[in-house]
């Protein structure tokens, strides 16, 4: 083999190579895409959900309307902050809404015919249910964002990614550091 069919097959490995790194980084861009998506679904899903709750419970504690407007507020401003596609802004809203949904369940608890109505407690197990499967596609879309930002950040596919105009992606975290603490349980 003479020198010049050496530097072809160095060429030919690094342009192989090349296009092994180019196809694997637009599949990991295109789960952390795909992630999003699950989420924005699930998401969509406890929107819709949360009228008819707030419905239930206004007919048993109507005198509790500071809770239904922060409830309704929270709603509003995550479905706004999902128009804006920035995960950080989404994610923000979300556990805000979180946290209104919680003074909501804790109002209803003061209502034992409201904690008996079957309508009620539909809704509110397919609310639970709602949320379980919003954690779930959170944690899928922060395991594709992982992947991909290993991948951009790892050595040599740093040099394509940043070429080929990669960048990093934002997880889907907690803001409310409240929400990082564990529970103090007394008895």
């Amino acid at each position: 083999m003479n020198i010049t069919q050496i530097v072809i097959l160095i060429a030919a490995g690094i342009v192989v190579w090349g296009i092994f790194t180019y196809n694997r980084l637009i599949s990991l861009r295109n789960r952390v895409k795909e992630a999003f998506s699950d989420i924005d679904v699930q998401l969509k899903r406890r929107y819709n959900l949360i009228p008819n709750l707030l419905e239930a419970v206004k007919g048993y504690a109507a005198h509790e309307k500071g809770v239904f407007v922060q409830v309704t507020e929270a709603r509003a401003n995550a479905l706004s902050a999902e128009q804006s596609g920035n995960v950080k802004n989404i994610a923000g809203a979300e556990n805000m809404l979180s946290g209104a949904l919680k003074s909501l369940f804790a109002v209803a608890e003061n209502y034992p015919q409201l904690q008996a109505s079957q309508n009620f407690l539909e809704l509110q197990r397919e609310l639970r249910d709602a949320e379980d499967k919003i954690q779930a596609s959170r944690r899928f879309f922060n395991t594709n964002v992982m992947a991909l930002n290993t991948m951009i950040q790892s050595f040599p596919v740093v040099v394509v990614a940043k070429t080929l105009g990669f960048k990093q992606e934002e997880f889907f975290e907690i803001e409310n550091q409240g929400q990082r603490e564990v529970p103090k349980v007394s008895f």
